[in-house]
């Protein structure tokens, strides 16, 4: 079978992969970041198992080079398949090209690159439909750039992976991917760190070299295709071969657990590291991370943490009177930074409501976000938990079952809710809410005719609103007050809404549009809030998840990170602002501060009106965790990395003191090892507490 002979691409690239693969192992081995031995015994197995490995990456990887391989035919062109084919084909460009997609309902780059992919299908596919004269070389020209993609790719990989172990000594884990999220932060430190021009042509000559010498050696297949007798067979045959793989390699993975960390990594492959932490969503505190130890600490936690001891969170926290029964709606709004609002210097006035209704709440002026992703601020008020290192909490497998604002919610008779107007399955919501004791009202649970607008990401914010109102008003009726989280979905991508609510278009597809919605359908909510029997006993937060956007010209750049916060209850709260430093984790605990609850909290956050409170506020991406403290942020970094700056705030005219959001961060010759060591108890604490399930209800 032509497939599977010896000038068959299919089985060059293979020999490529293992061929690259087996010299990556051997550099690595040698590398002096490697500093451990190796018996013949270890380095046997990591030969042995590491390439049958890597054979078994490339058949699962090489699928969409299988799919090309197989559908190569010269009969496709014939009458009348082939004027069928383009016809099909030019209908599906001219749709994508000037009809509403879902392409289009997403935004984003994702239109262009889905018309660019179409359009050049078929223009190739027109060229050797109407050119069969020159077919043979059009389709030698395609099949030279096919095979230069894919020896690129193993080449590039070869290369990065080469990098990340010159960097953290282990194949790709979390830290690849969440270069992965911070593309821009990465490109520019890779640019700034390595010689990229000689690099980038160093792999570009390598890479058209090779390519050069598969396809002379390979060429010879296009010259007579596979019949479809032939591909059936070969087909059934890599199939069989892909089952095989698609369970043996996570079956030889276990079998990396020699008690040298170095021996596991060099017989792993890195792709396959590469997708299992994307799953996995975690990166291991003790081994990334600077560590103190364990008794230090939890002292230092204690001491930070009033009424708190030994290996826990765990204390009695005690309303100064009578609890209060009032219902409490949460509303986080997505994408919602501080600077669009008009006191922190927006001059477009696009949160005309919110900024009206600031002016009528308890106003936290100096409430910082944990990240930069919704389940991160999920996350902080939830489980008002520092953020973990790697992934979220809510999109792990072990996010179930927590001590939560829920939790204390339901404890003190509440009913407990999550709204969201899009699938709560999006981003593990459904899992993590619902594992935790909310019930959950999502775009499942809307009629027909409660639907008036909807996007890619779901129903219009003015929809999940009135759905709200319905819901609540349900509750109301059965003598139990209630605790409702809603989270927004209008001001994000595509930024598409109803028209004829603002002044501006949603065919505009703007952030200030998304904004401006956001703000129009706050206030319809608050007006139809207004009418129903439970507004005067009901208590708002409103809050942003996140900001809009996280880059900037530091690792982290406070002023994206910097959220309005605000708590409304007319008759209530008494409206102010509060200037205290805080973090998200603290909004909650403060709110059951005002309603005067009794409670044993595990919560990291605390009431920012306590007496024993120290203004502090914790800030992260996916790998660096910072403190703000004291005019200091700290960052702990893999691999065990420390930095500190030196905040010094940068005046804007016409702001107030409260509002001034653009700080220098100065780095500090000098570490302040008392703000190290805070840090570090923080988050370290936070991940074993996780890890042992302390945490949990």
């Amino acid at each position: 079978m032509k497939l599977f002979k010896k000038n068959s691409p299919f089985l060059q690239l293979l020999l490529l992969f293992i061929v690259i693969n087996a010299v990556l192992r051997t550099v690595l081995l040698f590398h002096p970041i490697t500093q451990s031995e190796f018996n013949i015994a270890e380095i046997i197995k990591m030969y042995a198992l590491g390439g049958l490995s890597d054979i078994m990456i490339y058949v699962v990887g090489s699928a969409f080079l299988w799919l090309y391989l197989l559908f190569l035919s010269d009969k496709k062109y014939q009458t009348p398949n082939g004027y069928i084919v383009f016809a099909v084909l030019v209908l599906l460009l001219i749709y994508v090209s000037f009809f509403n997609t879902i392409l289009d309902e997403y935004g984003g780059s994702l239109p262009e690159i889905g018309i660019a992919f179409i359009a050049i299908k078929t223009l190739c596919f027109g060229l050797l439909l109407f050119l069969p004269q020159h077919r043979k070389q059009i389709r030698l020209g395609l099949y030279s750039f096919t095979v230069f993609l894919f020896v690129l790719i193993i080449v590039q990989n070869a290369m990065s992976e080469f990098f990340f172990w010159n960097e953290f000594g282990v194949r790709y884990n979390f830290i690849a991917v969440d270069y992965l999220v911070y593309t821009n932060t990465v490109i520019g430190n890779i640019m700034e760190s390595y010689p990229v021009v000689p690099l980038f042509l160093g792999v570009g000559i390598i890479t058209i070299g090779i390519t050069y010498w598969i396809v002379k050696r390979t060429k010879s297949y296009l010259d007579k295709l596979p019949d479809f007798n032939e591909k059936l067979k070969s087909t059934g045959i890599y199939g069989f071969a892909f089952l095989i793989s698609l369970f043996g390699i996570p079956y030889l993975a276990q079998k990396a657990n020699s008690d040298n960390v170095f021996a596991n990594e060099l017989q792993a492959n890195g792709i396959y590291k590469f997708v299992v932490a994307f799953e996995s969503s975690e990166l291991d505190f003790d081994t990334y991370y600077k560590t103190l130890p364990e008794d230090k600490a939890f002292a230092i936690l204690n001491n930070k943490i009033s009424g708190t001891k030994g290996e826990s969170t765990t204390r009695k926290i005690t309303g100064d009177s009578t609890a209060l029964a009032k219902n409490v709606v949460l509303i986080t709004v997505e994408s919602l930074s501080g600077d669009f609002m008009t006191e922190y210097g927006n001059q477009k006035h696009i949160t005309p409501f919110l900024d009206s209704l600031a002016q009528k709440s308890l106003q936290f002026t100096n409430l910082y976000a944990v990240g930069n992703r919704t389940v991160r601020g999920l996350e902080a008020v939830t489980l008002c938990l520092p953020p973990s290192a790697a992934e979220s909490v809510v999109k792990r497998k072990d996010n179930k079952n927590k001590f939560s604002t829920g939790s204390v919610f339901k404890k003190k008779g509440y009913s407990v809710k999550y709204f969201y107007g899009g699938d709560a399955f999006f981003d593990n919501m459904e899992d993590f809410f619902g594992g935790n004791g909310y019930d959950i009202v999502d775009k499942k649970a809307f009629n027909k005719d409660e639907i008036t607008f909807q996007n890619i990401w779901g129903v219009c914010d003015e929809d999940m609103y009135r759905k709200a109102i319905k819901e609540m008003n349900a509750e109301a009726t059965q003598n139990r007050p209630f605790f409702n989280h809603i989270m927004t979905v209008s001001n994000h991508r595509p930024f598409t809404y109803p028209e004829g609510k603002i002044d501006i278009s949603g065919k505009s597809k703007s952030r200030s549009g998304g904004v401006k919605y956001t703000d129009y359908a706050l206030k319809q909510f608050f007006a139809m809030a207004k009418k129903q029997s439970w507004f005067n006993n009901t208590v708002f937060v409103i809050v942003a998840d996140h900001c809009a956007s996280s880059s900037g010209k530091t690792e982290l750049p406070l002023e994206k990170y910097r959220i309005p916060a605000m708590v409304y209850a007319p008759g209530f709260v008494t409206p102010k602002q509060v200037p205290t430093l805080m973090s998200q984790i603290d909004l909650m605990p403060t709110v059951m501060g005002l309603l005067h609850f009794s409670y044993e909290s595990k919560f990291y956050g605390q009431d920012v009106f306590s007496p024993n409170y120290e203004p502090r506020a914790f800030v992260a991406t996916y790998q660096d965790l910072g403190l703000i403290k004291d005019n200091v942020l700290t960052l702990i970094s893999p691999v065990k990395k420390v930095k500190q700056y030196q905040l010094i705030q940068e005046k804007k005219n016409g702001l107030k003191p409260e509002f001034e959001i653009h700080y220098k961060e100065q780095p500090m010759a000098k570490l302040n090892t008392v703000l190290v060591n805070e840090t570090i108890a923080y988050y370290q604490t936070a991940a074993h507490l996780l890890k042992t399930k302390k945490l949990n209800k």
